[in-house]
């Protein structure tokens, strides 16, 4: 690995370490060798993310959208042939290291642009931009870029126990189980933003809209339709894991018990959320940091056996 790789993917290190803590917490299971390439796609979907979060200022959404459009155009570039320039930003070390990921995975490029569409989705003035979702199927075809495709980038890193392709929907499904969880969890912080991902048809099936979730903003208070609702996406949520988990089955032994601790947590914030008795809109769910390693370190002993036999 040549030094401005090295520094590249220690930067994405960091940023892994600093904004994703359950993610990071999971990625100390996993062999060193396959940690850099993890925390190089954390740290491109993070710096996707954060342009999108800036574009909710309307003076920065045409910019946020040209943005996303130089990183496709940069990334295309560095997979067609490696850089030819010193990385000199942060935007430069993370493209060169997650362009290297993707060369050495064989990670399908295409999964990267399905991404960035569905972040247009969240710009405003882009012509994807969509401020909510009328149905399940609906916020699925957003979640296939913004969640699944995730689960399909990281799939040839973990490695698996067989062809890739059989793994796959397992691999979305997580994506998307932990990707309804965050919106479940964020619900209040989402309509600051002006959007709401939870589907609309489900939510009016409790007489919920979004009038009814603003007042629950204003005053902080769940109202009990919403209660409901959000314990129905809750037993919803909770069914796309049970799809997902045996999925974690077909991975390598090895990196097994990495994915079981980001999905025992991911599927943590369920039980925070029904534990706060759904005040979403007052408080954000999180697991307590002895929860957290408690559930590693249980992963941890976990996966000593697998290890000395070698799997």
């Amino acid at each position: 690995m040549t030094i401005q790789l090295d520094h590249a993917y220690r930067d994405c290190r960091r940023v892994a370490a600093a904004h994703g803590r359950t993610y990071f917490l999971a990625t100390r299971l996993l062999e060193p060798e396959r940690r850099p390439a993890v925390h190089a796609l954390y740290a491109f979907a993070r710096m996707v993310d954060d342009i999108v979060d800036a574009a909710d200022a309307p003076a920065h959404a045409e910019q946020s959208a040209a943005q996303l459009d130089r990183i496709e155009y940069e990334l295309r570039g560095h997979l067609a042939q490696a850089p030819a320039r010193t990385p000199r930003t942060p935007r430069d070390r993370v493209l060169l290291a997650v362009s290297d990921t993707i060369r050495r995975y064989a990670i399908a490029p295409e999964h990267f642009w399905v991404f960035l569409d569905s972040m247009r989705m969240d710009i405003p003035g882009t012509p994807q931009y969509r401020t909510g979702y009328p149905d399940m199927a609906a916020l699925r075809t957003y979640m296939r870029g913004s969640a699944a495709a995730i689960g399909l980038q990281l799939l040839p890193v973990l490695g698996t126990v067989v062809p890739v392709e059989d793994a796959e929907p397992a691999a979305a499904a997580l994506g998307e189980a932990f990707q309804l969880t965050n919106f479940l969890r964020d619900t209040a912080e989402d309509l600051d933003r002006g959007r709401i991902y939870l589907p609309a048809d489900e939510l009016a099936a409790f007489g919920v809209d979004a009038a009814l979730l603003d007042h629950c903003r204003r005053t902080g208070e769940t109202d009990q339709r919403v209660r409901r609702a959000l314990a129905h996406l809750i037993a919803v949520n909770r069914g796309i894991y049970r799809v997902a988990i045996p999925g974690i089955d077909l991975l390598t032994p090895r990196v097994r018990p990495a994915i079981h601790t980001a999905a025992t947590l991911y599927r943590g914030i369920l039980d925070e959320i029904e534990r706060a008795d759904y005040a979403v809109f007052s408080r954000r769910a999180v697991v307590p940091q002895h929860r957290r390693l408690r559930v590693a370190a249980r992963e941890f002993a976990a996966a000593h056996p697998l290890l000395r036999r070698g799997n």
